[in-house]
Protein backbone atom coordinates (compact mmCIF):
# COMPACT_ATOMS: atom_id res chain seq x y z
CA UNK A 1 0.00 0.00 0.00
CA UNK A 2 0.96 3.40 -0.61
CA UNK A 3 1.27 6.12 0.99
CA UNK A 4 -1.40 7.95 -0.51
CA UNK A 5 -3.54 4.92 -0.21
CA UNK A 6 -2.37 4.66 3.84
CA UNK A 7 -4.02 8.20 4.42
CA UNK A 8 -7.09 7.65 1.63
CA UNK A 9 -7.76 4.32 3.73
CA UNK A 10 -7.92 6.35 6.94
CA UNK A 11 -10.04 8.99 5.10
CA UNK A 12 -12.75 5.89 4.38
CA UNK A 13 -12.56 4.79 7.69
CA UNK A 14 -13.00 8.56 9.26
CA UNK A 15 -15.86 9.03 6.55
CA UNK A 16 -18.04 6.01 7.85
CA UNK A 17 -18.53 7.79 11.27
CA UNK A 18 -20.87 9.70 9.37
CA UNK A 19 -23.21 6.77 8.24
CA UNK A 20 -26.11 7.80 10.28
CA UNK A 21 -26.25 11.64 9.94
CA UNK A 22 -24.89 12.75 7.23
CA UNK A 23 -27.66 11.94 4.92
CA UNK A 24 -29.27 12.95 2.69
CA UNK A 25 -25.57 13.85 2.17
CA UNK A 26 -22.79 11.66 1.20
CA UNK A 27 -20.06 10.13 3.83
CA UNK A 28 -16.40 12.35 3.68
CA UNK A 29 -13.44 11.94 5.20
CA UNK A 30 -10.42 14.26 5.63
CA UNK A 31 -7.16 14.07 6.80
CA UNK A 32 -4.60 16.69 7.05
CA UNK A 33 -0.67 15.22 6.55
CA UNK A 34 2.75 17.18 6.76
CA UNK A 35 5.39 14.85 5.87
CA UNK A 36 3.76 11.70 6.83
CA UNK A 37 2.39 12.68 9.71
CA UNK A 38 -1.33 14.01 10.46
CA UNK A 39 -1.60 17.20 11.80
CA UNK A 40 -5.48 17.39 11.33
CA UNK A 41 -8.56 14.89 10.23
CA UNK A 42 -12.16 15.24 10.05
CA UNK A 43 -15.52 13.88 8.92
CA UNK A 44 -19.03 15.24 7.52
CA UNK A 45 -21.02 14.43 11.10
CA UNK A 46 -24.19 15.90 10.00
CA UNK A 47 -26.43 16.88 6.61
CA UNK A 48 -26.10 21.20 6.97
CA UNK A 49 -22.90 20.97 9.30
CA UNK A 50 -19.29 21.74 8.30
CA UNK A 51 -18.25 19.15 5.93
CA UNK A 52 -14.75 17.06 6.04
CA UNK A 53 -12.33 19.49 5.25
CA UNK A 54 -13.54 22.10 7.38
CA UNK A 55 -13.70 20.19 10.57
CA UNK A 56 -10.04 18.43 9.30
CA UNK A 57 -8.60 22.56 9.30
CA UNK A 58 -10.47 22.96 12.63
CA UNK A 59 -8.60 20.28 14.11
CA UNK A 60 -5.21 21.14 13.19
CA UNK A 61 -3.00 22.81 16.28
CA UNK A 62 -2.70 26.30 15.93
CA UNK A 63 1.41 25.87 16.11
CA UNK A 64 0.30 23.78 13.24
CA UNK A 65 -0.89 26.14 10.94
CA UNK A 66 2.61 27.15 9.69
CA UNK A 67 2.84 23.79 8.61
CA UNK A 68 -0.09 23.53 6.28
CA UNK A 69 2.03 24.95 2.84
CA UNK A 70 3.72 22.25 2.93
CA UNK A 71 0.92 19.88 4.01
CA UNK A 72 -1.10 17.29 1.97
CA UNK A 73 -4.87 17.08 2.36
CA UNK A 74 -6.76 13.75 1.62
CA UNK A 75 -10.83 13.53 0.87
CA UNK A 76 -12.16 10.67 -0.10
CA UNK A 77 -14.36 12.79 -2.09
CA UNK A 78 -14.06 15.62 -4.15
CA UNK A 79 -14.37 18.91 -2.42
CA UNK A 80 -17.43 21.30 -3.30
CA UNK A 81 -16.91 24.40 -5.05
CA UNK A 82 -20.57 25.52 -4.97
CA UNK A 83 -22.99 27.36 -1.93
CA UNK A 84 -24.98 24.97 -0.69
CA UNK A 85 -25.99 25.12 3.36
CA UNK A 86 -22.21 25.86 3.70
CA UNK A 87 -19.74 27.74 1.76
CA UNK A 88 -17.71 25.70 -0.85
CA UNK A 89 -14.75 23.51 0.18
CA UNK A 90 -12.38 24.03 -2.69
CA UNK A 91 -12.56 27.74 -1.60
CA UNK A 92 -11.06 26.79 1.85
CA UNK A 93 -8.29 24.95 1.05
CA UNK A 94 -7.38 27.41 -1.16
CA UNK A 95 -7.29 30.22 1.32
CA UNK A 96 -5.64 27.90 3.81
CA UNK A 97 -2.75 27.43 1.47
CA UNK A 98 -2.40 23.73 1.36
CA UNK A 99 0.06 22.82 -1.25
CA UNK A 100 -1.12 19.51 -2.44
CA UNK A 101 -4.96 17.67 -2.56
CA UNK A 102 -5.53 13.79 -3.23
CA UNK A 103 -8.71 13.22 -3.89
CA UNK A 104 -10.51 9.74 -3.93
CA UNK A 105 -13.30 10.20 -6.20
CA UNK A 106 -14.75 12.95 -8.30
CA UNK A 107 -18.43 13.73 -6.46
CA UNK A 108 -20.92 13.02 -9.65
CA UNK A 109 -23.80 15.55 -8.13
CA UNK A 110 -24.64 17.56 -10.84
CA UNK A 111 -23.36 20.44 -8.95
CA UNK A 112 -19.75 19.17 -8.70
CA UNK A 113 -18.50 16.74 -11.33
CA UNK A 114 -15.05 18.14 -11.52
CA UNK A 115 -15.70 21.71 -10.52
CA UNK A 116 -13.94 21.42 -7.52
CA UNK A 117 -11.00 19.74 -8.73
CA UNK A 118 -11.07 22.54 -11.92
CA UNK A 119 -10.80 25.09 -9.43
CA UNK A 120 -8.50 23.92 -6.91
CA UNK A 121 -6.01 23.62 -10.00
CA UNK A 122 -6.58 26.65 -11.44
CA UNK A 123 -5.65 28.04 -7.97
CA UNK A 124 -1.80 26.12 -8.86
CA UNK A 125 -3.01 23.53 -6.53
CA UNK A 126 -1.21 19.97 -6.77
CA UNK A 127 -4.33 17.21 -7.75
CA UNK A 128 -4.06 13.65 -7.85
CA UNK A 129 -7.67 11.74 -8.42
CA UNK A 130 -8.49 8.29 -8.05
CA UNK A 131 -6.58 7.02 -4.84
CA UNK A 132 -8.94 4.03 -3.60
CA UNK A 133 -11.15 5.40 -6.36
CA UNK A 134 -13.36 1.97 -6.53
CA UNK A 135 -13.41 2.07 -2.33
CA UNK A 136 -14.43 5.36 -2.31
CA UNK A 137 -17.35 5.18 -4.99
CA UNK A 138 -18.48 2.35 -3.19
CA UNK A 139 -18.82 4.04 0.63
CA UNK A 140 -21.58 6.58 -1.45
CA UNK A 141 -23.08 3.92 -3.65
CA UNK A 142 -26.41 5.27 -2.23
CA UNK A 143 -26.00 8.56 -3.00
CA UNK A 144 -24.31 7.86 -6.22
CA UNK A 145 -27.20 5.92 -7.54
CA UNK A 146 -29.72 8.22 -6.43
CA UNK A 147 -28.30 11.46 -7.80
CA UNK A 148 -27.75 9.08 -11.55
CA UNK A 149 -30.60 7.05 -12.02
CA UNK A 150 -33.25 9.20 -9.65
CA UNK A 151 -34.24 6.04 -7.92
CA UNK A 152 -32.95 4.37 -4.70
CA UNK A 153 -30.25 2.22 -3.99
CA UNK A 154 -32.03 -1.49 -3.76
CA UNK A 155 -30.95 -3.91 -1.87
CA UNK A 156 -33.17 -7.57 -2.18
CA UNK A 157 -33.26 -9.26 1.18
CA UNK A 158 -33.64 -12.97 1.50
CA UNK A 159 -33.28 -15.88 4.08
CA UNK A 160 -33.72 -19.14 2.78
CA UNK A 161 -32.84 -23.47 3.84
CA UNK A 162 -29.58 -25.11 2.80
CA UNK A 163 -32.19 -26.78 0.06
CA UNK A 164 -33.36 -23.61 -1.31
CA UNK A 165 -36.75 -23.05 0.26
CA UNK A 166 -37.95 -19.35 1.96
CA UNK A 167 -40.15 -21.16 4.11
CA UNK A 168 -41.66 -24.57 5.32
CA UNK A 169 -44.73 -26.18 3.17
CA UNK A 170 -45.48 -22.14 2.65
CA UNK A 171 -45.27 -21.09 6.67
CA UNK A 172 -42.78 -18.87 7.99
CA UNK A 173 -40.55 -20.28 9.81
CA UNK A 174 -37.02 -18.89 11.80
CA UNK A 175 -34.60 -19.51 9.27
CA UNK A 176 -32.28 -16.63 10.43
CA UNK A 177 -30.05 -17.52 14.18
CA UNK A 178 -30.00 -14.88 17.08
CA UNK A 179 -27.11 -13.31 15.64
CA UNK A 180 -27.92 -12.77 12.25
CA UNK A 181 -31.60 -11.26 13.14
CA UNK A 182 -30.04 -8.66 15.26
CA UNK A 183 -28.03 -7.93 12.01
CA UNK A 184 -30.67 -7.61 9.67
CA UNK A 185 -32.02 -4.70 11.96
CA UNK A 186 -28.55 -2.88 12.07
CA UNK A 187 -29.10 -2.98 8.32
CA UNK A 188 -32.71 -1.88 8.80
CA UNK A 189 -31.05 1.05 11.15
CA UNK A 190 -28.61 2.14 7.97
CA UNK A 191 -31.50 2.03 5.28
CA UNK A 192 -33.99 5.13 4.73
CA UNK A 193 -37.24 2.04 3.72
CA UNK A 194 -37.57 -1.31 3.56
CA UNK A 195 -40.43 -2.99 1.54
CA UNK A 196 -42.66 -5.99 1.45
CA UNK A 197 -45.54 -7.67 -0.65
CA UNK A 198 -49.51 -8.01 0.32
CA UNK A 199 -48.85 -11.27 0.87
CA UNK A 200 -46.10 -11.16 3.21
CA UNK A 201 -47.48 -8.49 5.14
CA UNK A 202 -50.66 -10.42 5.50
CA UNK A 203 -49.29 -13.68 6.95
CA UNK A 204 -46.47 -12.99 8.54
CA UNK A 205 -47.24 -9.13 9.50
CA UNK A 206 -43.67 -8.25 10.00
CA UNK A 207 -42.63 -5.23 11.84
CA UNK A 208 -40.19 -4.04 9.99
CA UNK A 209 -38.30 -2.15 12.45
CA UNK A 210 -35.06 -1.87 14.59
CA UNK A 211 -36.17 -2.77 17.95
CA UNK A 212 -33.00 -5.50 18.15
CA UNK A 213 -30.63 -2.38 17.28
CA UNK A 214 -30.01 1.20 17.60
CA UNK A 215 -31.31 3.72 15.05
CA UNK A 216 -34.41 5.28 13.05
CA UNK A 217 -37.12 2.94 11.71
CA UNK A 218 -36.98 2.77 8.01
CA UNK A 219 -39.96 3.86 6.15
CA UNK A 220 -42.64 0.83 6.17
CA UNK A 221 -44.02 0.25 2.61
CA UNK A 222 -46.09 -2.40 1.31
CA UNK A 223 -47.15 -2.88 -2.58
CA UNK A 224 -48.87 -5.40 -4.65
CA UNK A 225 -50.56 -5.36 -8.10
CA UNK A 226 -53.01 -2.14 -6.85
CA UNK A 227 -50.31 -0.49 -5.30
CA UNK A 228 -46.88 -0.71 -7.52
CA UNK A 229 -43.71 1.01 -6.72
CA UNK A 230 -43.00 3.87 -7.55
CA UNK A 231 -39.64 5.12 -8.20
CA UNK A 232 -40.11 8.74 -8.81
CA UNK A 233 -42.18 8.69 -5.86
CA UNK A 234 -39.57 7.51 -3.70
CA UNK A 235 -36.62 9.75 -5.19
CA UNK A 236 -39.32 13.32 -4.70
CA UNK A 237 -39.12 11.70 -0.83
CA UNK A 238 -35.20 11.98 -1.28
CA UNK A 239 -35.46 7.73 0.33
CA UNK A 240 -31.83 6.86 -1.32
CA UNK A 241 -32.07 3.54 -0.39
CA UNK A 242 -34.46 0.71 -0.21
CA UNK A 243 -34.39 -2.96 1.28
CA UNK A 244 -36.79 -5.23 -0.10
CA UNK A 245 -38.47 -8.41 2.24
CA UNK A 246 -40.57 -9.42 0.16
CA UNK A 247 -41.38 -13.26 -0.47
CA UNK A 248 -40.38 -14.79 -3.77
CA UNK A 249 -42.92 -13.31 -5.96
CA UNK A 250 -41.92 -9.90 -4.84
CA UNK A 251 -38.27 -10.29 -4.94
CA UNK A 252 -38.32 -11.78 -8.54
CA UNK A 253 -40.45 -9.27 -9.76
CA UNK A 254 -37.49 -7.06 -8.81
CA UNK A 255 -35.05 -9.12 -9.93
CA UNK A 256 -37.16 -9.84 -13.89
CA UNK A 257 -36.88 -5.84 -14.24
CA UNK A 258 -33.36 -5.70 -12.91
CA UNK A 259 -34.37 -3.12 -10.69
CA UNK A 260 -31.76 -4.06 -7.92
CA UNK A 261 -27.76 -2.93 -7.09
CA UNK A 262 -27.33 -5.71 -3.73
CA UNK A 263 -28.29 -8.93 -2.93
CA UNK A 264 -28.12 -10.11 0.89
CA UNK A 265 -28.73 -13.91 1.19
CA UNK A 266 -28.37 -15.90 4.31
CA UNK A 267 -28.60 -19.81 4.23
CA UNK A 268 -28.67 -21.65 6.87
CA UNK A 269 -26.35 -24.39 6.15
CA UNK A 270 -28.64 -27.33 8.49
CA UNK A 271 -31.71 -26.44 7.69
CA UNK A 272 -33.62 -28.47 5.07
CA UNK A 273 -37.42 -28.66 4.34
CA UNK A 274 -38.85 -30.92 1.44
CA UNK A 275 -41.47 -28.73 0.26
CA UNK A 276 -42.59 -25.17 -0.08
CA UNK A 277 -41.57 -21.93 -1.31
CA UNK A 278 -38.30 -21.90 -3.90
CA UNK A 279 -35.80 -19.37 -3.23
CA UNK A 280 -35.22 -16.81 -6.08
CA UNK A 281 -32.33 -17.38 -8.10
CA UNK A 282 -29.08 -15.19 -7.69
CA UNK A 283 -28.68 -13.65 -11.00
CA UNK A 284 -25.19 -14.62 -13.08
CA UNK A 285 -24.54 -10.80 -13.13
CA UNK A 286 -24.34 -10.85 -9.47
CA UNK A 287 -20.57 -10.33 -7.73
CA UNK A 288 -20.01 -11.54 -4.41
CA UNK A 289 -18.12 -9.22 -2.37
CA UNK A 290 -18.78 -10.77 1.16
CA UNK A 291 -19.18 -13.85 2.82
CA UNK A 292 -19.55 -14.08 6.37
CA UNK A 293 -20.45 -17.28 8.92
CA UNK A 294 -22.59 -16.86 11.72
CA UNK A 295 -22.88 -20.30 13.55
CA UNK A 296 -24.83 -22.67 11.08
CA UNK A 297 -25.22 -19.70 8.87
CA UNK A 298 -23.68 -17.48 6.09
CA UNK A 299 -24.32 -14.53 4.78
CA UNK A 300 -23.61 -13.40 1.12
CA UNK A 301 -23.09 -9.96 -0.36
CA UNK A 302 -23.83 -9.49 -4.12
CA UNK A 303 -23.43 -6.57 -5.78
CA UNK A 304 -24.24 -5.65 -9.53
CA UNK A 305 -21.45 -6.43 -12.32
CA UNK A 306 -21.87 -3.73 -15.61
Amino acid sequence: MSIDEKFMQRCIQLAKNGQQNAKPNPMVGAVIVYQDQIIGEGYHVRCGLAHAEVNAFASVRAEDEVLLPQSTIYVSLEPCSHYGKTPPCADLIIKKGVRRVVVGCIDEFAEVQGRGIQKLRDAGIEVKVGVLEEECKALNRRFFTFHQEHRPYIILKWAQTANGFIDDHFQAVQISNDFTKMLSHKLRSEEDAILVGRITDEREHPQLNVREWYGHDPKRMVIDHAHPLNLESLHAQNIQSLIVEGGAETLRSFLNQELWDEIRLEINTVMTTDGGTQAPKVPANAKVVSSEKYGNNIILIFRREG
